[in-house]
């Protein structure tokens, strides 16, 4: 387990953790924007010189392919689909996000007209033949693709998902014309929109992910790196560029998994993790487990691929406060960023920001940032926070506090749409707090939601990097039947679960994984007939050496009951006499690795009085208090103290309100009570 590192590329920061036996180093550089690597390799070199670096296993989470996404600078993509189907991509579904705006516009798809070209062939939903893919139509495409500027193809036919055999033979015709995509490898489901929205993102992205996954394999060893998924696993290079569209929350999922394994590790199995950057929000809740989704949206486009189950807002550090035309003081989402950052930074910011904000009301201590590695400048943003005060006729505490307060607002919305708009009540929930900026809102938000108890993990500001450390390799397999659930003949439903687990092995295999570590999970996509959308069912999970038994015949009761279970927690209503449809199903197959063991100790004495570094002046609520600067270094097993308090620390640092009790449990986590 020696040289184990996790790094982690936010809008703001590049987190850098190293694991060597049960020691934990951390290290944080700004991020780079115009060419992330620059920034990954400089956080590795501060942690590890060259002859550690050509030994150490890295884990990374990327947002290469989610900026190329959202800024729209990917491939240029030609597209081929069954002819009469070249519009699917821009006519996507009638759904209208904004109801009542007449003037709304959906996103521009990533493919032009120009570039969409239509294959004579038809298959039926069962995959047989009705028009034959000749070989003079796949000369005739591979022509005008070639003709085009396109440097990436996306390959979407029409029920290919039941039949990829004419999705084969373009791929072998166009393989010469740049980065290749077919939808069958990508996403072999039902659903023309979403399938062919999900190759064109991956056609899209692909290519930039590939050069940049370049460049770090040019430095390190590309055996040795891996990139997180969406999904909460880990992949290889190669997968990650051949697959880039599965890595569009790479950093957020490395979040949600190790918040969710410092819960558990504590005690606590439902949880709601909190992660706030310097550019955005992400939460996630888990019930007991994480939460996973094959539904996602990123820049108003459909990606349906296995995610776990985040949501995030435009609210971070760095987001910018400013006078809307309506007088109102609105918070992000633009953000600061990395370059030039928030005010306090020195930078050459200008716009006040939550991070200012924090500062100015005594939340920061300018001169603890980073360990005491960077000085905040007070006076910039004493200044910036007068002017906008002034502007929107506010006194410059009262336009502060609001700043903070409207960040808060957007961020609790966060919490009760993956709660309290799902049915689940957050008062049975701790919420898990991470992050840079996490630890100064976590007590606020959980105080105004009704969360017992807040956690923040030691090196809070690092736990995505963390967490990825905390992952094991993951590959997800799906096939859509679009069956009644009854109408299966007894071990015919085993047989299709056998064929992906079958797929599964043999990948994880071949990147050198013993049999004897693999387990699969089975799930159901199951809906009433006649339903449009379905919900995920568990169907048992099995090691290489155990059989499940038969997940057909004799197990469809208990299927329909779950599903039956399912809905009524989800909707408030279950239809138990009605026939339930098998909609696609699912094997998640797992390689299960050794992880780095987190520090535990014994709980001692209560006072913690040697962590008192000095006092402190803050504002909260409208009051001013001094409270007691904590040196989190010092903090022990067993330490308990009373806000108000600000605990700094290098990664992060933790507001503990006026009347919030702290105590540090046997992990070194800050378990603080609103």
């Amino acid at each position: 387990m020696s040289h184990l590192v996790g790094v982690d590329t936010g809008g703001t920061f590049t987190d850098v953790v190293l694991v060597e036996g049960d020691q934990v180093r951390i290290y944080k550089v700004p991020s780079t924007p115009d060419d992330p690597s620059l920034a990954v390799l400089e956080g590795l070199a501060g942690l590890l010189d060259d002859g550690a670096l050509a030994d150490a296993r890295v884990i990374h989470g990327s947002t290469v392919a989610t900026n190329a996404l959202l800024e729209r600078k990917g491939a240029r993509v030609a597209l081929v689909t069954t002819a009469g189907f070249e519009d699917v991509i821009e006519i996507g579904r009638q759904a209208r996000r904004e109801i009542y705006d007449l003037a709304v516009s959906k996103p521009e798809p990533l493919v032009p007209p120009q570039r969409r070209f239509g294959a004579r062939e038809r298959l039926d939903e069962r995959g047989t033949v009705i028009t034959a893919l000749e070989e003079a139509e796949v000369e005739r495409v591979a022509r005008a693709v070639a003709a085009s500027d396109a440097e990436s193809v996306a390959i979407c036919l029409l029920h290919s998902y039941a039949n990829p055999a004419h999705e084969h033979a373009l791929v072998r015709a166009l393989e010469d014309s740049g980065f290749v995509t077919a939808s069958y490898d990508v996403l072999p489901e039902f659903r023309e929109y979403e399938r062919t929205s999900t190759t064109a993102v991956n056609a899209f992205v692909g290519p930039v992910m590939s050069s940049y996954l370049g460049k770090l394999g040019e430095r390190l060893d590309p055996g040795r790196v891996r990139i997180m998924a969406s999904n909460g696993g880990v992949v290889s290079l190669d997968a990650a560029s051949r697959l880039a569209v599965q890595t569009i929350l790479s950093g957020p999922a490395g979040g949600a998994v190790g918040g969710f394994e410092i819960g558990r590790l504590a005690g606590h199995d439902h949880v709601i993790t909190f992660d706030m950057g310097g550019t955005s929000t992400d939460v996630s809740l888990c019930a007991g487990e994480l939460s996973r989704t094959s539904e996602a949206e990123i820049g108003g486009l459909p990606i349906r691929v296995p995610v776990i189950d985040i949501h995030t807002v435009g609210a971070g550090g760095g987001s910018i406060a400013y006078r809307d035309p309506g007088g109102s003081l609105r918070v992000g989402p633009e953000s600061a960023g990395a370059d030039p950052g928030p005010i306090c930074y020195g930078r050459g910011g200008a716009g006040v920001t939550v991070t200012d904000a924090n500062l100015f009301l005594g939340r920061l201590s300018p001169h603890h940032f980073l360990g005491g590695a960077q000085e905040l400048e007070s006076e910039g943003v004493s200044a910036a926070i007068e002017r906008l005060s002034a502007e929107l006729g506010l006194e410059a505490v009262e336009l502060a506090e609001g700043v903070v307060r409207v960040a808060n607002a957007t961020m609790e919305r966060a919490i009760r749409v993956i709660s309290l708009e799902r049915g689940f009540d957050p008062r049975d929930f701790t919420l898990i707090c991470f992050g840079g900026a996490g630890g100064l809102h976590a007590v606020d938000l959980a105080r105004s939601l009704g969360i017992p108890r807040v956690l923040v993990p030691a090196g809070a500001g690092t736990l995505s990097a963390l967490g990825m450390l905390l992952a094991d390799p993951i590959r997800d397999f799906s096939r859509s039947l679009l069956r009644p659930l009854d109408g299966f003949e007894a071990d015919e439903l085993e047989a299709v679960f056998d064929a992906l687990e079958g797929l599964g092995r043999q990948e994880l295999v071949a990147e050198g994984f013993a049999e004897s570590s693999l387990r699969f999970e089975r799930l159901a996509d199951l809906r009433y007939s006649g339903q449009g959308f379905e919900l995920a069912v568990s169907v048992g999970s099995t090691t290489d050496l155990e059989d499940p038994g038969p997940a057909s015949a004799s197990r469809a009761d208990t299927l329909a009951a779950d599903f039956h279970d399912a809905h009524e927690a989800r909707y408030g209503y279950a239809d138990r006499g009605r026939s339930v449809e098998v909609v696609t199903v699912r094997v998640r197959a797992i390689a299960v690795t050794d992880k780095p063991e987190l520090t535990t100790a014994v709980s001692g004495d209560t006072d913690a009085s040697a962590a008192v570094i000095g006092s402190h002046r803050l504002v909260h609520d409208g009051g001013r208090h001094d409270g007691a600067l904590i040196d989190r270094d010092l903090l022990r097993p067993g330490h308990e103290f009373v806000g108000p308090a600000v605990v700094v620390e290098y990664s992060t640092t933790t507001l503990v309100p006026p009347g919030t009790a702290c105590q540090i449990d046997t992990h070194l986590n800050l378990v603080l009570t609103p």
